[in-house]
């Protein structure tokens, strides 16, 4: 006979097991005879429904937290539609005989199914079943708004996942999905066929959005890969050599490798059968997915509050591929989709035809002018005819045009435009089309492309930088300049008599809707973070003072949106990488047809017409003229530290037109940073720009500088 106390430990062994269910057939009735669908319950287990079906048909099994939970409802379900009732039409909603309390695990009491055995109290939990295990980043804010999108059916979890090395995969909205994936075969294939995860297309020509996976260092190591890339050659190359263990399961699986291989952010593909795609994107963070430049701070946040992040930049501009700069250049392509299906006019046929008003399916070699040192065309032809030097603005006023009253003014003041070249690219007509060659043409504003003309003879004022160099000096002769620069020039007054000129006959707004996205994404952001259209000038200062500590997470996102808009134009001049590159050769990024020197070159050319214009009325409203210029900074002396001592408002307090004003929107300005007037005269005399350091306050003097 035993005894009493080896019946309860035996008794307390059972109760340390894990939870058993009952076998997948009984869930499956259980769930049917609840009139619950298997959509409904996924949802409320916060997973797909892929994986409840996976739970009853024996495939897979929940992990705690989410064994618990479905176990409580199996036990409650199990209570009310016992199998000898399972064919009764109506199940009897008499009260449930009540089983003894027992603590959450905040400490609240809470009532036991019945017919459950429970521990006396609840285990650790990772996760509640409707609540991620780690709560956002200052919950407490309220949830960001979303973008104008409805849930596509077909991807009912979001366009991504952050997966950790238990397998919990955190996605937007709070969801986390079960992988029980240990390879990355395996993981393509999860993706593929039991996560619900993608983005619908951006356009109605495009294609959907590929999902990603986003690895953490434990979840890298999990699936075979190296928690980072060691040794100078993977260093430098960024990507896992071809006899790697990994990139040889991914072959013999039949997936295939983008030609930039298994990096940072890893395509894995297959050839497209019909319409469908099959292409999984992975982003390892440990391998420095995420530039800290671009994503401040998001690599150290725990993978919940990445989900938050990526998902929210995922929605507003475009599911992440690559680098912000490499996401900048897709979104254009995928707003503006190359092709569209037309009818052939002789069979009759669905056929793939030009989409109007994109760049097409070629690349198009840009005029010499426009191209680089090293392109083909400049180093085949032996061109000598100079080149576009179409950049931003690197302009310090000379020390000796300084006026008594304005060194004596107490403050610098630095003044940023938001997003000026989003701002640049509104309304941009650029060239779609190759250039064509002239000879002495009559100018045309309104036709893009490259002029030679000479503009040295304009005298330029002093205490401004020239509109038509980057430096800001006097141009010394022929140059060539972009359309924009050119009607400036003839703005001003000017006559303007080119020599020579590339131009496109075909023409359109291809950044239209590049920057509409854009444009939503950043002023929702900053909507987000407290900075909203409402504000005054005065609390519009306060409000960007805080913005950074309201929300990290949206600041992150951010942050990433500015990148985006610098990186992608970048990217349309992107230069050959590699130390065994020779002059001549052509380069991957030749083989694009967004690689478009002229369209950068004519963003650009706009933003520093635009930044010339408000400095010229500035001068004409308020008598001040700028220290320094850097980009899409001006410093400006000021008799306070806040730009409202110096900007121009009207006797009704509303800004003047014309020059800079404050405010959200894209090419409106806000506060970059104050500095005593000494400092900006100090770095000035030794030859250093204010506007680069005016932010930090701290200056390094360098000769390279």
């Amino acid at each position: 006979m035993a005894s009493e106390e080896e019946l309860f430990a035996n008794i307390d062994a059972l109760l340390e097991e894990e939870p058993q269910l009952p076998p997948p057939a009984e869930r499956a009735r259980l769930r049917e005879a609840a009139g619950i669908t298997q959509a409904r319950l996924a949802l409320a287990l916060k997973t797909s429904t892929q994986t409840v079906k996976n739970y009853e048909n024996g495939r897979s099994e929940p992990k705690s937290p989410r064994l618990e939970a479905y176990q409580r409802l199996l036990n409650g379900w199990a209570a009310r539609y016992s199998a000898s009732s399972a064919s009764a039409t109506a199940p009897p909603a008499a009260p449930q005989p009540k089983a003894p309390d027992r603590p959450d695990a905040s400490g609240t009491p809470v009532s036991a199914a019945p017919g459950a055995v429970e521990p006396e109290v609840a285990a650790p939990v990772r996760t509640a079943p409707d609540t991620p295990a780690r709560p956002p980043a200052h919950s407490r804010h309220p949830e960001p708004r979303k973008a104008n999108t409805s849930i596509d059916p077909r991807f009912p979890h979001g366009p991504l996942v952050v997966l950790d090395g238990d397998g919990s995969a955190y996605g937007v909205d709070g969801i986390v999905l079960d992988c029980p994936a240990t390879t990355v075969p395996d993981l393509v294939e999860w993706t593929l066929e039991e996560s619900g995860l993608g983005a619908a297309k951006l356009n109605r020509y495009g294609t959907d959005s590929d999902p990603l996976i986003v690895l953490t260092a434990a979840a890298a190591v999990k699936l075979g890969l190296p928690e980072r890339l060691e040794g100078p050659e993977q260093r430098r190359s960024l990507r896992l050599p071809d006899d790697h263990p990994v990139v040889k399961q991914v072959a013999r699986a039949k997936w295939q490798l983008t030609r930039r291989g298994f990096g940072p952010w890893a395509r894995i593909y297959r050839k497209a059968q019909g319409r469908e795609r099959q292409c999984v994107q992975l982003a390892v963070l440990s391998w420095d997915a995420l530039d800290e430049r671009s994503w401040s701070g998001v690599s150290e946040m725990e993978p919940p509050d990445i989900a938050r992040v990526l998902g929210l930049y995922a929605q507003r501009v475009i599911t992440p591929r690559g680098s912000t700069a490499v996401c900048g250049l897709e979104l254009m392509t995928a707003l503006r989709p190359p092709t569209k299906p037309e009818r052939d006019t002789e069979t009759g046929n669905w056929v793939s035809g030009r989409n109007p008003g994109s760049l097409g399916t070629e690349p198009i070699d840009p005029a010499p002018p426009e191209a680089t040192p090293e392109h083909p065309v400049v180093v085949d032809s032996g061109w000598t005819g100079g080149f576009l030097d179409e950049e931003a603005y690197q302009w310090v006023r000379p020390v000796d045009s300084l006026s008594d009253e304005e060194c004596l003014l107490p403050f610098a003041v630095g003044l940023d435009l938001n997003t000026a070249f989003l701002a640049a690219a509104a309304r941009l007509v650029v060239g779609l089309s190759a250039p064509d060659h002239f000879h002495t043409p009559t100018f045309n504003p309104k036709i893009p492309g490259s002029w030679l003309a000479d503009l040295s003879g304009i005298e330029p004022d002093p205490r401004l930088p020239s509109p038509f160099t980057p430096d800001g000096a006097r141009p010394t002769g022929p140059a060539w300049y972009q359309t924009y620069t050119l009607a400036y020039a003839q703005e001003l007054g000017h006559d303007v008599h080119p020599i020579e000129a590339y131009l496109r006959r075909e023409t359109g707004a291809y950044l239209d809707p590049w920057h509409d996205r854009l444009k939503s994404a950043y002023v929702d952001t900053l909507a987000d973070l407290g900075v909203t259209r409402d504000l005054d000038d005065a609390r519009f200062l306060a409000a960007m003072e805080r913005h950074k500590q309201t929300d990290p997470a949206l600041a992150a996102v951010l942050s990433a949106i500015k990148a985006t808009v610098k990186g992608g134009v970048g990217k349309l001049r992107e230069r050959p990488q590699g130390r065994n590159y020779e002059d001549g050769e052509r380069w991957p990024a030749l083989e694009r047809p967004t690689w478009r020197p002229d369209i950068r070159a004519a963003v650009i050319a706009k933003a520093r017409v635009n930044m010339h214009r408000k400095l010229v009325n500035m001068a004409k409203m308020t008598g001040l003229y700028p220290l320094a210029v850097l980009s899409d900074c001006v410093v400006y002396p000021s008799p306070g530290e806040s730009p409202l001592d110096f900007l121009p408002y009207a006797a009704s307090g509303k800004p003047q037109p014309g020059g800079f004003r404050l405010g959200l929107s894209p090419g409106l300005a806000k506060l970059e940073g104050v500095q005593s007037m000494l400092w900006a005269v100090d770095l000035m005399e030794r030859g250093l720009n204010p506007a680069r350091h005016i932010k930090g306050g701290d200056a390094v003097f360098d000769e390279g500088e």
